[in-house]
């Protein structure tokens, strides 16, 4: 069973991201040595979980992912398979969060009962969602265990607040303790009630956000055992399955002065998790064994790039125009954007710089640092340099 839906778990650094996703999947994503060793999320974290629902329970109570109910039946109707994609909290990760929202159909805000709201990056990652056009919101209210009901309850209040003249004013906010896996079953049936699983468009090229790229031989393995890179993403649109030929743009450059180059390959495997299947399409977090050199594909090289069968992917811009407008900063002066500006572009999971060309109005053409491969249409968040650090400032849609 393939996931169908990705969610994303965005909000403020420590606010329990991680453990929300540990208690909806049993998977700790926290698992490169940096993030161990700080406590944070840095890269992107992945994990799937299958939702069920028991025959006998009734309410909140019938939902898990376990493999079994609080009546230990076990008797159940599977409901979904979904994807979660875990998102670091920390100001200064916010690319890596944008690319994170560009693969999600649906998020989880996670917002700590034991801090006011909204926390600095619970302000920043709603803008974001709003920005990105994504929808679909459930409010997780998490660490309730460490405060009193009263409190609890004064928190309920703030966040009601900060949703009140936003998008999101009717999404519901479920009150958990993730440590405790309390109230777990109440949020599955919001994920399940609030998070409906996108009409995918069937019959298009396949399209494929690299999110991830890996090298998984082992330091000192034998050359004749050695195996090709893995690509990690999502699959935006269309069918890829193994024997495929893929291209891959913007590719990579040779030097720092040459322009990327398309590379070719070949899919060998598909993964989602632990299972493996023959073909894929749209929904959950795949992972592509291919026959690629995996110098190219360690450390997250190819992050950025799209797949695709050979010819068939969008073209390739060095330089671009784009519509745009300015997002209402209440933190800092969001003045109109000039000529010669250095912009941070986010489109799909590419992140490069950019320098205003030529300005008009809402439009403004753009000269990239690096190039992107993107269709017109595709949306795109906008960061400007505020002080010594860069910050959310608008959106807009390459034309």
């Amino acid at each position: 069973m393939q996931a169908e839906l990705n969610i994303g778990l965005l909000g403020h650094v420590d606010h329990g991201k991680t453990s929300v996703t540990k208690a909806l999947t049993g998977t700790w994503t926290d698992i490169h040595s940096m993030e161990i060793k700080r406590g944070i999320s840095i890269k992107l974290g992945y994990a799937d979980s299958v939702f069920k629902k028991c025959k006998k329970c009734s309410g909140a109570e019938a939902f898990t992912s376990k493999d079994k109910c609080k009546c230990g039946n076990g008797e159940f109707e599977y409901t979904r398979k979904v994807a979660f994609v875990d998102a670091p909290g920390h100001e200064t990760l916010m690319a890596t969060v944008i690319s994170a929202s560009s693969i999600i159909d649906g998020a989880l805000l996670i917002i700590a009962a034991n801090e006011p709201c909204p926390q600095p990056q619970t302000k920043e990652h709603k803008m974001l969602l709003e920005t990105l056009g994504i929808k679909n919101l459930v409010i997780v209210q998490n660490k309730i265990d460490l405060v009193t009901p009263e409190k609890a309850e004064e928190n309920h209040k703030q966040i009601k607040e900060f949703l009140a003249d936003s998008m999101y004013k009717d999404s519901p906010i479920i009150p958990i303790s993730a440590n405790y896996d309390a109230n777990i079953d109440a949020l599955i049936e919001a994920i399940e009630k609030y998070l409906p699983t996108p009409k995918r468009e069937e019959g298009k090229d396949p399209l494929m956000y690299i999110a991830r790229s890996f090298d998984v031989n082992k330091p000192g393995t034998e050359i004749e055992k050695l195996v090709g890179g893995v690509l990690g993403g999502s699959l935006i649109q269309g069918n890829l399955k193994v024997g495929d030929e893929i291209e891959i743009r913007p590719g990579i450059s040779k030097s720092e002065k040459s322009p990327p180059m398309p590379i070719t390959s070949k899919i060998i495997g598909l993964h989602e998790g632990k299972e493996s299947y023959q073909d894929v399409s749209p929904g959950g977090l795949i992972g592509l064994s291919t026959l690629l050199d995996p110098s190219i594909t360690k450390a997250d090289g190819l992050v950025g790039n799209v797949i695709g069968l050979p010819g068939k992917l969008p073209p390739v811009l060095s330089e671009a125009d784009f519509e745009y407008s300015l997002l209402d900063r209440v933190d800092f002066e969001n003045l109109g954007i000039h000529q010669n500006e250095i912009l941070v572009i986010n489109i799909g999971t590419t992140t490069t710089l950019g320098v205003v060309d030529k300005i008009k109005k809402s439009k403004m053409h753009i000269r990239l640092r690096h190039p992107i491969c993107a269709n017109p249409g595709t949306t795109l968040a906008i960061s400007r340099k505020v002080g010594q650090r860069w910050r959310l400032c608008g959106k807009g849609k390459l034309l």
